[in-house]
């Protein structure tokens, strides 16, 4: 059954981190049409920020991000600019100095930054928003990069969580995706977070990757619980060669299979279950009291453009090249090509690129597609009582759940619907079925599994 299973639902899946999702995003959004929802945003309302730093000083052969390589800092200071700029050109257009919560930096490599650069930016941000006294303020860390200079700035201006991008601690591995970093090198980088006072530690793992057996996926996670981190993230390599070209560096055939790679997910998450760990969503896993365990305990739960988190605003704003935002009226996203980003900005205009406005269809089914990610469950009557709408609606898709309850993906109970645990690494193909976008687009999304 587990083969037919693996067989079956070999699907390419969005990972769901917005809905509608990013490949149906289209030029009728423009930075005039995103200047008006900015000015529409009630002036109460909490926002988000996120800072993308576009550049990394190697290429990963794995990396699916938007980022450029430079072994010069010069090209960095001059998108910092751009990245400030675009900072006030938003801010400009907002109702007033907005509270924040949460500011996330990620990349490309937000290390490559400086130190005093870092603190720059957190002093900028400060200046522009009224960042919450107990703000999260979370950066992704490449264990290459960072010294520990960096990680006392980080300090000083205020970070609170760190997210280490590990991906594999063997050797074969990493040479196989060009990403060198030795144990050794990530346990000196924890020992100067936490010597600094940051101990909100993630780490970021992988499955599916060149040379990987579930033997050595387990070795994995226990090298990666002996560091203590408070979060695990664990995703599955997303090969998508015709989308990031330098991926054709990483031979096919070295790569796991579907069943193989069924098999280390299966295993890792069994063993970072063993190691006490909370699994939270699809591939989350948390400290039982960690923020984000307790936000899955009492349902307060959410999914973005980072993943899992417990930030509950209606408002994120992306600022950088290829940076995305989310706000009442819909989605934006930002020029993909550095140098027509920074042209942009300098020009005075914001670099939205593409976007789309979410309907009222959209919003009833983005909450449905959220709980099923978050909490593996969801009842549609709750769901269609608070968006005002009739259960019945749901009719076709409830006759398209068929085939996936009885793989044993899925369980009814009148409306409501629960993912099984066995079905947890196809949570997305139970999603898939509200999704009224997705045949339009679903070839350029990663495996489900």
């Amino acid at each position: 059954m587990l083969q037919q299973l693996t067989t079956k639902y070999d699907l390419r899946l969005p990972r769901y981190t917005s809905y509608p999702t990013a490949p149906h995003f289209s030029k009728a959004v423009d930075s005039t049409v995103y200047g008006g929802w900015l000015a529409g945003l009630a002036p109460e309302a909490e926002v988000s920020l996120y800072l993308h730093i576009a550049y990394c000083a190697e290429l990963c052969w794995f990396c699916g991000c938007h980022t450029k390589i430079t072994r010069r800092y010069a090209p960095v200071e001059d998108y910092l600019a751009a990245v400030l700029a675009e900072v006030d050109l938003v801010a400009e257009r907002l109702p007033g100095r907005m509270t924040a919560r949460h500011v996330h930096f990620g990349g490309g490599s937000p290390t490559i930054l400086h130190g005093e650069d870092f603190s720059r930016v957190i002093t900028h941000l400060r200046e522009r928003f009224a960042l919450a006294p107990d703000a999260e303020i979370a950066v992704e860390l490449d264990p290459r990069t960072a010294d520990e200079a960096y990680v006392a700035a980080m300090a000083a201006a205020g970070v609170t969580r760190t997210s280490i991008g590990v991906q594999d601690f063997n050797d074969t591995v990493q040479r196989a995706i060009n990403r060198i970093q030795p144990l050794e090198r990530i346990e000196q980088v924890v020992l100067w977070l936490r010597r600094h006072g940051i101990t909100e530690i993630n780490m970021d793992l992988v499955y599916g990757l060149p040379y990987q057996t579930t033997a050595s996926v387990v070795e994995m996670i226990d090298l990666a619980v002996g560091l203590r981190p408070r979060r695990i993230s664990l995703f599955g390599y997303a090969h998508v060669p015709w989308m990031k070209k330098h991926q054709r560096l990483i031979p096919e055939a070295v790569l796991p299979n579907i069943q193989e790679r069924w098999d280390q997910y299966e295993q890792a998450t069994r063993r970072l279950d063993a190691h006490g760990y909370v699994t939270v969503g699809l591939d989350h896993f948390a400290a039982p009291d960690d923020t984000l365990a307790l936000a899955l305990r009492e349902g307060r739960l959410h999914r973005n453009f980072q993943g899992y988190t417990t930030d509950g605003a209606g408002v994120l704003l992306g600022f950088g090249a290829s940076g995305i935002g989310a706000l009442p009226q819909g989605y934006v996203a930002n020029e993909l090509d550095i140098t027509a980003y920074k042209r942009t900005i300098r020009d005075g205009h914001l670099a939205t690129r593409r976007g789309i406005p979410v309907s009222a269809d959209d919003r009833l089914r983005r909450d449905i597609i959220e709980r099923l990610m978050c909490d593996l469950a969801v009842d549609l009557a709750v769901i269609a009582g608070r968006h005002a709408v009739d259960v019945s609606i749901f009719q076709p898709e409830l006759a398209s759940l068929a085939g996936l309850e009885q793989d044993g993906i899925i369980v009814r109970d009148g409306s409501r619907i629960t993912v099984t645990d066995a079905g947890r690494p196809l949570v997305r193909a139970v999603c898939a079925v509200f999704d009224r976008y997705l045949k339009r687009g679903e070839a350029r999304h990663s495996k489900a599994v």
